[in-house]
């Protein structure tokens, strides 16, 4: 039972025939784990939260840096040097002081990420690393846990997500194989623009919420290619490699 408080909270998500009073109590009993605080991560934790995920765990081990302003929206000015999780987990509890944040100020290497991913109902990958993005696409299909994976380079974005709950689908690696990461640039060596960010960011925590609410997920097993200069939308349909390392031998 929703109390009077939420219903008012809520109310503008609770009118959609999609969510409504028992879709609300779904995001409410969620657990979501979101990996990486910078450009994607702030957007993505900000709605979340706002939309009432009831567990939110944000894993980051970076410090807020001055170059990070300019796009990782959840910080200001004065929490420069400080830790990215725990003052992120401070800007939600602020927004929505119902929900329960959990801040986790490390990386999420693959020994505690087998452990930690198995605890949540969906991962979130916001991270600019591709190989930290091979760590989670596997720790999440050990764990049997689906996953929705983003990431921006200057104008142009990705987004994909995998059902780890069923045998023989693709995974991550089917489309980016391992043997690919030292060609991977990030946000530092490769530059970005803020908004393509925010809009990335906020079709992954919408494509987490339809995967709790259990509507249709587009981005399932499908990459959708964002191009912010032309507002160009680009979806491709990816396949389970036989010869991939991590799913190839279901």
């Amino acid at each position: 039972m929703l109390s009077a408080r939420e219903l008012q909270r809520y109310s503008r998500q609770i009118l959609l025939p999609q969510v409504g009073e028992e879709g609300q109590k779904k995001l409410a009993a969620a657990r979501l784990m979101v990996i990486g605080l910078g450009g994607l991560g702030s957007p993505v934790a900000l709605y979340l939260a706002a939309a009432g995920i009831g567990t939110l765990h944000l894993v980051d081990g970076d410090c807020i840096d001055l170059s990070n302003l300019q796009r990782q929206v959840i910080y200001k000015t004065n929490h420069l040097g400080k830790s990215k999780a725990q003052v992120a987990a401070q800007q939600l509890t602020a927004a929505n002081p119902a929900i329960h944040i959990h801040a986790h100020n490390r990386m999420a290497d693959a020994p505690w990420l087998r452990r930690q991913a198995g605890q949540v109902d969906l991962v979130l990958d916001c991270t600019d690393n591709l190989e930290i993005r091979h760590v989670i696409n596997r720790s999440c299909r050990e764990a049997r846990r689906p996953v929705v994976m983003a990431s921006v380079q200057g104008f142009s974005g990705q987004l994909i997500s995998f059902d780890f709950s069923r045998n023989r689908h693709p995974c991550y690696a089917c489309l980016f194989p391992p043997q690919a990461r030292s060609a991977a640039q990030n946000c530092s060596s490769a530059g970005v623009i803020g908004p393509a960010l925010g809009m990335v960011g906020s079709m992954q925590a919408l494509e987490a919420m339809k995967w709790l609410l259990g509507l249709p997920v587009p981005s399932l097993n499908q990459l959708h290619l964002v191009e912010a200069e032309t507002l160009g939308l680009q979806s491709l349909q990816l396949q389970r490699q036989r010869d991939c390392p991590v799913c190839g031998q279901d």
